[in-house]
This record gives C-alpha cells, sequence and structure tokens, in this order.
C-alpha cells in the first residue's frame, strides 16, 4: 500500500498539575495506533504540548509566588518520566507558551479578520469585586441553564453538555472567592460561527462518513450526532477575547486584551509540529520511515498529509467546530479524524485524584508494576466507540496473568525446551492461518478497536496452547520421537512470533526482548506471518514477563502514610487528640477520660498538652457551606457532607454528628472545617476533612454536639486564624 503521510496529536495537558491516569490512558490509545502505522510503514510525526495559558496558571502561579513562566516550566520538566515511563513515543513535546505558537495564533487571527469572520462588541461581564478581576469562564459556577445540574462552570456543562455564556447560569457565584459576580461592560471580539458559510461548512465536514476518501468517517456516530443536535440548537458566536490581566497570547494591534486560551490551545498542536521541523528533528527521526526533508511549511500544506487527534469527550465541542473552522477560513488544511474516547473510573466510579480514588501513575511505576500491564489492560479495554474505561483491580490482575503470562509468554517459555541446540524445525501453521490472524489484527488497530484485536490475538494463542497440550512433546521424547516433538514445538514458536507481531504496538519493549530471544528482523506487518523457516537459530530463553501480585496492586490504591491520621496519645488523657476538638473524616465520637472524673474538668476533659504558634498555624482552618447533607447507609452516626470551601470544586467529608443534626437542618449552613487534614479513606468513601464540633466529653449526660458556625458575613473559603 502506498506509504501513509500522518500528522499525530493528543489533547494538550493544562500546566497546572502533574499528569494523571486519564491522561496516560489516552497517550496509550494514541501510541498504540502511532506504533502500528509505523509497522506498515507510514510517515508519522507524533507531538504532544504542554497547554500553558489562562488565568487558572496565572493563579496557580501567583499563589505559588512565581511567575507563570516558571510555574509551567517547572511542571513540564515532570512530564518525561511519565511518557519513558509507560513507553509513550512523542516524537517532540513542546508548549503552547513558545515563539511558534504566537506566531501562528496571531496569523490565524489576522486570515480570519480579513475574511470578515471577527467582530466586536461590547458585552456584559461577570466581573469579581473582591479579587478585583473579571472572571474567566471556569472561575464562575452555578446551575446550568439547560438542564439545571448544579455547580457547572461557565462556559459549558458537564452533564448534559450544553455551551452557554457564563452570564445565563443560574445564581453564579465566583469560585475564587465565593462572591456574587457583578456584571461589568467590556468590549469583546467574535469569531463569527454563525455565519452562513461557517455553518454550512461545519455541517458538512462533521457528519462527512468518508473523509478525504480514507473510508473513516471524521468522527464517530456518536459524535456526529451530537454536532447535529448543536446545529439544531444554533450556532452562537464565539467570544474569543480576554481582558487584562490574563496569562496568555496579545491580540494584535489591541493592547490589554489577549487571546482566550481555547484559541491559542489547539494551534499548539501545529506549533509543536513547526517546532519539531525547525529543529531539523524530522530530518534525523528515530524511526527511519518518518523522516523527511520538507520545512513544515511544505509538510503541512501536503494534501497527503493526513492529521488525526485523540481526544476526551469533555472537550468535542472544540475540537469539532472551533478547530476546524479557525482552520478551514484561515486557509489552511482540516483534521482528517477526531477520535473522542470516554473516561476511565475504577471499579464503577469516577475516578478523582482530589478525592484520592485515582490511579497515581508515578505511584504505579514506582511500586515495581510493569507498565506494559496497563498498556494491555487498557488497550483490551478500548473500541472506537466513545465509552468510559473502568479498571477493575481484580479483573486486571486476573486479565494480565491468564493472557500474557498463561497464554502468550508460556508458548515460547514450554516449546524451546524441546528443540534440541534451539534450531527450528520444518512445520506447518496453515490450519492455524497466521496471515489472517495478522491482517484482521492489522485493520483492528487501524480502527481504533484495540479490545477486538486483542480477543482475536488470545483466541489464537488459545489454539497453539491446545495444539501443544494436544500433542504433548514431553510424551514425544519419552516415547523416542524427539523429532516430532521438536516439529511442533518448532510450529509454536513460528505462531509465538506472529503472537509478538500482533502485540507489538500494546506491548513494544516486552516484543523487542521477544524478538532478541527469536532472533529474528525488527517485526511489522509485512514479516508477521512470515516463517522464521527450517534451521532459523533461536536464542537461550530468559523469562519475558512476571505475574502481578495482588498485594502490589492493594498497595497502589492505599493512602499514603500521611494520608492516614493516627492519633498521638495526650500525657493528660491517654487518647487521641482529634477527641473533644473535631468531629469528621472518620474520628470516633469523643469518650470520657480514663480517669472517670471528666465532670471536675472543663467540657469533662483535661486541656491537652501545650503547643507552639508554629504548631497552630500548620492547621489550615476555613469557612465552608454546607451545600447538601444525607444520612449515610450502614452507619448511625455518620453524615455525609458536601462543602463549598471556595476551591472551585465541592469536598465530600463524613462526620460523626448522625446523633445531632437531621440532614436537611444542615444544608445552606456555613460551618468551620480542618481543609488541609490529608484524605482519609473509609468504609464509605473517601473524607476530605474534618467538619469542627464541640462536645462534653460525656456526650450522653450533656446530650449535645454542636457543629461550630462562624458569625454573618463569614463566607466559604475565609481562612480563620
Amino acid at each position: 500500500m502506498p506509504q501513509r503521510k500522518l500528522f499525530v496529536t493528543t489533547a494538550l495537558p493544562y500546566a497546572n498539575g502533574k499528569f494523571h491516569i486519564g491522561h496516560i490512558m489516552e497517550y496509550i490509545q494514541a501510541d498504540i495506533w502511532v506504533r502500528s502505522q509505523r509497522m506498515q510503514g507510514s510517515m508519522v510525526q507524533f507531538v504532544g504540548a504542554d497547554d500553558a495559558h489562562g488565568a487558572p496558571i496565572m493563579i496557580a502561579a501567583e499563589k505559588a509566588g512565581k511567575t507563570p513562566q516558571q510555574f509551567v516550566g517547572e511542571i513540564a520538566a515532570g512530564r518525561k518520566q511519565y511518557l519513558d515511563g509507560f513507553h509513550i513515543r512523542f516524537d517532540n513535546w513542546h508548549s503552547t507558551d513558545s515563539p511558534e505558537n504566537t506566531e501562528l495564533a496571531q496569523a490565524i487571527y489576522r486570515q480570519l479578520k480579513a475574511k470578515g469572520l471577527i467582530t466586536t462588541r461590547t458585552i456584559e461581564q461577570f466581573y469579581d469585586p473582591v479579587k478585583g478581576m473579571f472572571l474567566p469562564d471556569r472561575y464562575i459556577k452555578g446551575e446550568c441553564p439547560v438542564c439545571h445540574a448544579k455547580d457547572q462552570y461557565g462556559d459549558s456543562c458537564e452533564v448534559c453538555s450544553s455551551v452557554y455564556a457564563p452570564t445565563e447560569l443560574i445564581a453564579p457565584y465566583s469560585t475564587l472567592t465565593g462572591a456574587r459576580p457583578e456584571l461589568r461592560s467590556s468590549d469583546h471580539y467574535f469569531f463569527q460561527l454563525s455565519k452562513p458559510q461557517v455553518v454550512e461548512f461545519l455541517k458538512a465536514w462533521t457528519q462527512d462518513k468518508d473523509a478525504d476518501g480514507t473510508g473513516v468517517p471524521r468522527l464517530q456516530p456518536e459524535m456526529a450526532k451530537k454536532a447535529g443536535e448543536w446545529f439544531e440548537a444554533g450556532m452562537a458566536d464565539w467570544d474569543i477575547s480576554r481582558d487584562a490581566p490574563y496569562f496568555g497570547i496579545e491580540i494584535p494591534d489591541v493592547p490589554g486584551k489577549y487571546f482566550y486560551v481555547w484559541l491559542d490551545a489547539p494551534v499548539g498542536y501545529l506549533a509543536s509540529l513547526k517546532n519539531h521541523f525547525d529543529r531539523g528533528q524530522a530530518k534525523d527521526h528515530w524511526h527511519p520511515a518518518s523522516r523527511t526533508d520538507a520545512t513544515f511549511e511544505q509538510y503541512i500544506s501536503d494534501p497527503q498529509v493526513e492529521q488525526v487527534h485523540f481526544i476526551g469527550k469533555d472537550i468535542v465541542y472544540f475540537h469539532t467546530l472551533f478547530w476546524p473552522a479557525m482552520l478551514k477560513f484561515s486557509g489552511r488544511k482540516t483534521p482528517n479524524q477526531v477520535n473522542v474516547h470516554g473516561f476511565i473510573t475504577v471499579s464503577g466510579e469516577k475516578m478523582s485524584k482530589s478525592r484520592g480514588t485515582g490511579i497515581d501513575p508515578l505511584k504505579y511505576l514506582s511500586l515495581g508494576m510493569n507498565p506494559e500491564w496497563l498498556r494491555y489492560y487498557i488497550a483490551a479495554k478500548l473500541n472506537a466507540r466513545v465509552e468510559d474505561v473502568d479498571f477493575n483491580p481484580d479483573d486486571f490482575v486476573a486479565r494480565v496473568n491468564s493472557d500474557l503470562v498463561g497464554k502468550y509468554v508460556n508458548i515460547a517459555s514450554r516449546a524451546v525446551k524441546f528443540i534440541a541446540g534451539g534450531k527450528l524445525v520444518a512445520g506447518d501453521l496453515s490450519a492455524l492461518n497466521p496471515g489472517r490472524l495478522v491482517e484482521s489484527v492489522r485493520q483492528q488497530y487501524e480502527s481504533r478497536d484495540y479490545g477486538k484485536a486483542l480477543r482475536e490475538v488470545m483466541a489464537f494463542a488459545d489454539e497453539v496452547n491446545l495444539r501443544f497440550d494436544s500433542a504433548a512433546p514431553w510424551k514425544l521424547v519419552k516415547e523416542g520421537k524427539s523429532e516430532e516433538a521438536a516439529r511442533v514445538c518448532s510450529e509454536c514458536l513460528e505462531a509465538f512470533k506472529v503472537l509478538t507481531a500482533c502485540l507489538k504496538p500494546v506491548l513494544p519493549e516486552l516484543a523487542k526482548q521477544a524478538e532478541q530471544f527469536l532472533r529474528c528482523e525488527p517485526l511489522d506487518w509485512d514479516n508477521a506471518a512470515r516463517p522464521l523457516g527450517e534451521g532459523h537459530q533461536v536464542g537461550e530463553y530468559k523469562h519475558l514477563m512476571q505475574r502481578v501480585d495482588m498485594k502490589v496492586v492493594d498497595a497502589l490504591f492505599e493512602p499514603a502514610v500521611d494520608a492516614i491520621p493516627s492519633p498521638q496519645p495526650s500525657p493528660a488523657s491517654g487518647r487521641g487528640r482529634e477527641a473533644g476538638v473535631g468531629v469528621g473524616a472518620g474520628a470516633p465520637p469523643p469518650q470520657p477520660s480514663p480517669g472517670g472524673g471528666g465532670s471536675e474538668q472543663p467540657g469533662g476533659e483535661e486541656i491537652g498538652e501545650t503547643i507552639t504558634i508554629d504548631d497552630f498555624t500548620k492547621i489550615d482552618l476555613r469557612i465552608a457551606k454546607i451545600v447538601e447533607c444525607k444520612a449515610v447507609e450502614g452507619s448511625t452516626k455518620l453524615l455525609q457532607l458536601t462543602l463549598d470551601v471556595g476551591e472551585g470544586r465541592h469536598r465530600n467529608v463524613f462526620s460523626g454528628i448522625a446523633s445531632a443534626y437531621q440532614p436537611e437542618d444542615l444544608v445552606g449552613k456555613l460551618t468551620v472545617m480542618v481543609a488541609n487534614l490529608a484524605p482519609r479513606k473509609m468504609k464509605f468513601g473517601v473524607s476530605e476533612g474534618m467538619v469542627l464540633a464541640a462536645s462534653h466529653a460525656e456526650e450522653k449526660q450533656k446530650n449535645g454536639i454542636y457543629v461550630l458556625s462562624p458569625w454573618p458575613g463569614a463566607e466559604p473559603g475565609m481562612r480563620v486564624r
């Protein structure tokens, strides 16, 4: 087949934190696709970058006492260990805070303006009177005006995927200070998506079922359907400007105005590719088939180059409407495919790094867990549809141990023992039809139906193992039929080679070791089914993969040592320090002191040991609003509180106050919580703090737990000093 030219990207991670497992899943998906393409000789440029602009970066850097450039630079410096650790091989990694991105973003803007697609208008915009700045959409929350879901961001709803203006939110509030934002006027710049020629183009582009004659639709059917719903609702013009202060790219000739981060972020794909070419890396590419002497401009304008994106389902609107329209009407090629995947969950529950329920990729690696276990497990769950991928610990252990060790690796370790001197003899694999398997698996990788590909691979492995077991070479040797035993085992090793080729995109390091054992040339789709042949000498077999130990998987989900508060005995009371101070994070209810003379002490117990002001300042007490409260099924002591601490997200806290309060009595109230207490994993979930309450040590006598409540005027997020 003719050599394909592919420009492949993943979504740009926001440079305000480390990679999480959702990033790693997406990169693994794209990396598998790229490796499969390279196995058929495609010329692939696979690039990524940090999305480095926007108000969140600016605010986070300010809090850290750093410039935004310093802040994102430190984040970017930690990327390599993740990518290398999981064998994800980008050709280039760059940043949107770069000269290339500034040049390209401003050029695209000028070209859109020249086409008459940029307009200005005075808008009313939310302004935080406490923070003293116009609020970006993501720093405004409220009730979705379409589906009425609570706590949705100011630009789009994560529940119903509706896109709207922040001013359409019901009961909006600033996530920075909790203040109700004020409406103030400001001149803004808009990309006119509502223009008939833009809408007409986007309708045709999103519904194209045979993009550029490749036989592959630009969007998956469910995404094309979603786009159709957006068109039915009507296209609105896109606000592409933000007011200073803002960390981003200045709009040409408009002082104090910056591009909204979502305008320059996707341009970062092109900027990373340009950086790759301008540094000459495309000429000295590590993969020979991908080397090119073309310039960036020549390459990106080549009609044969296919642009392929891998993204999550939460950013579809930007990649299927704004991005292709920007490219089209600035005179550039539009993407050939936008491949959308779902989220990753754990045992059916949505992952949350902040709640301590996610998989930490670095912890996974630090525990010595094989990265290819995770690559295989994720691949086995992925298909071409927009479905969530669930990580089930028990299933993970069973699948990896059964498929990779029990089926695949087992073939080589058993068969090589019966081949004298490691020299293969003539055999016949025609009954297994390895050529059919190779072509089918290649096509499944092409269409991103990895789960189906791996099921076919393991079904083939089952047949090979059945052939080995049925022949019983150990018996043949005892019967003096060593040549027949060698023939059967040679066929098994030939099949092992076929399986290795089929698994190579998913397990690149294991495949490399297998190639060394087989002493064969690097495997690709052309030579995968080609026999090694009679007389071929294989090497000494060395164990290729260890089984997964459930203990290490359990360790992966254990909270860090400092995430589990350990009660320190007080010299006076001999019991946990939290008793009588707070009830929450799973703390037991206060108990009388051992001496039995609680009533003789203030509150029924002695004053704790003396601390210094330094000890006190380590405790971060914050005003919290109780947004929701409900009983905990299976517990008579706990209530589950949903708290707003002014962070832009809600916290989950379990508090032992069920004997004193009905859930409905607490909703909407303000209280005080320990905000920097490490999350604690409990039977009912993860508790992310401690609500403060007072009680007498002899609680039953005094008949009361009293949740602390601040005076009127206090707001969520304020610190208690």
